[in-house]
């Protein structure tokens, strides 16, 4: 018989997997030598139609620091992030040092931008990372925008130039459990106090909320019946935000539910300027361009990462791109880029010009995001196994257009809003078989 080993059980396991786990930490780049992985950003190649010609000096330059930074700063932890779906609280600062957060706001410390310039900083940072582009956005374009649009000059003048130094954070809640296209039919409630006013209900999917300084809060006024906006602060009492788990897309955003349980809010803290649901149209008008330009950001980050990658990876004795096949495929994503882009450009300008309508921007909105499906699928096919691995930034960028695909309203709904402006006739509320009987 062999002899017995005079170690406890437990020791012999230890000895034996150590044999196959204690070991150091590979490093994928230099164990699969195959292609640079994301972290390392690869150079901007999908400007062919040479876009920077329509930009004015001030436009380049911001759009070259904003890439930059987030080529810099961003780009080495956004996948370790994406993957704990947790947010990298340490980058706050350095997205804060660019000047970017309050767009388009002039005064309070904001930095005044064109709408192309806010759009372009908007792209650059999608296009490295798609989670802190949505950051950025609800907290610059739906918060502070809300502020500066409807709030007073006491408002403005407390909120405006924390929030845009990213001093403070700021989330926006409009969508509910039961209403997310619908919302102008919100439940939560606002009724009117001695002093201020009561919040009651509940709020899904408001990005940045569980960490927010403060709280851009839409809620029905029991007296009108119309919709009104206010801002509540972080540890109100009443005031519970809990994390949405689970999420394929855009991880690193901290979506939460929110419970408003008798919340008081000051009179002070109620915006004067949102007293219908017209008045939040105003803000999305904005937001509804700048989220057309998170997808032209992402397949600009997808097609540069592709493009670099068919070079770098060899099949056959010759690089990918030696091979007809993912030629076609690369330039067919080329060909969406440029045209997105043109289309997102075009966008800014008619709402520089204060052409803009509501139709024209949720055309630019549905259109580039089902093009940026396209392109971000393309690439996924043209990375064969490695584009389902976060480390080569396809598979990531796949989930995270997703959520922005369905968000500041899904596909169908957008279609619908320039189905309404271009035939006069509203399709959204269908004729149910109760009310056809009804009409008999």
């Amino acid at each position: 018989m062999p002899a017995q080993s005079s170690k406890p059980q437990d020791d012999q396991n230890k000895d034996s997997k150590s044999r196959y786990f204690n070991h150091p930490a590979l490093d994928v780049s230099k164990a699969f030598p195959q292609a640079t992985p994301a972290s390392t950003f690869p150079p901007c190649t999908s400007d062919y139609y040479q876009f920077a010609d329509l930009l004015t000096p001030e436009e380049q330059a911001l759009r070259l620091k904003v890439r930059e930074c987030v080529e810099r700063d961003v780009a080495p932890i956004m996948t370790k992030y994406w993957e704990k779906a947790e947010f990298p609280f340490e980058i706050v600062p350095k997205l804060g040092a660019l000047n970017i957060a309050g767009g388009t706001i002039k005064g309070y410390g904001c930095p005044g931008l064109s709408v192309t310039a806010n759009a372009l900083a908007t792209a650059e940072i999608a296009r490295v990372d798609a989670s802190c582009s949505t950051f950025i956005l609800v907290h610059s374009s739906l918060a502070m925008l809300t502020i500066s649009l409807c709030g007073s000059e006491v408002q403005k003048q407390k909120y405006l130039p924390s929030l845009a130094k990213l001093d403070t954070i700021a989330c926006w809640g409009l969508t509910e459990p039961d209403y997310g296209s619908d919302a102008s039919g919100l439940r939560t409630t606002a009724t009117k106090v001695e002093g201020g006013w009561v919040i009651e209900g509940q709020k899904r999917w408001i990005g940045n909320s569980t960490f927010a300084d403060i709280l851009v809060i839409f809620a029905k006024n029991k007296d009108t019946n119309q919709i009104n906006g206010f801002i509540v602060k972080k540890n109100a009492p009443g005031l519970q935000a809990t994390k949405i788990e689970n999420k394929i897309g855009l991880r690193m955003v901290q979506n939460g539910d929110i419970l408003l349980q008798k919340v008081f809010v000051p009179d002070e803290d109620r915006l004067p300027g949102v007293n219908s649901f017209q008045d939040t149209s105003k803000v999305l008008a904005v937001s509804r361009v700048m989220v057309a330009w998170q997808p032209i950001g992402i397949v600009m980050g997808v097609y540069d990462m592709c493009h670099r990658y068919m070079q770098e990876r060899k099949q056959f004795g010759a690089p990918l791109a030696a091979f007809q096949i993912n030629q076609q495929k690369l330039v067919q994503m080329l060909a969406n880029v440029q045209a997105m882009f043109l289309m997102g450009w075009r966008l800014c300008k008619l709402y520089e010009s204060g052409k803009m309508t509501p139709g024209q921007a949720s055309l630019g909105k549905s259109w580039i995001t089902l093009r940026a499906r396209e392109t971000v699928a393309l690439g996924r096919e043209l990375l064969g196994g490695n584009g389902i691995i976060s480390d080569f930034l396809v598979a990531k960028a796949f989930n995270d257009l997703e959520p922005i695909y369905t968000y500041e309203g899904t596909y169908d709904i957008n279609t619908l809003v320039t189905g309404r402006e271009v035939t006069g006739i509203a399709s959204f509320k269908p004729v149910t078989k109760t009310t056809r009987t009804s009409r008999l």
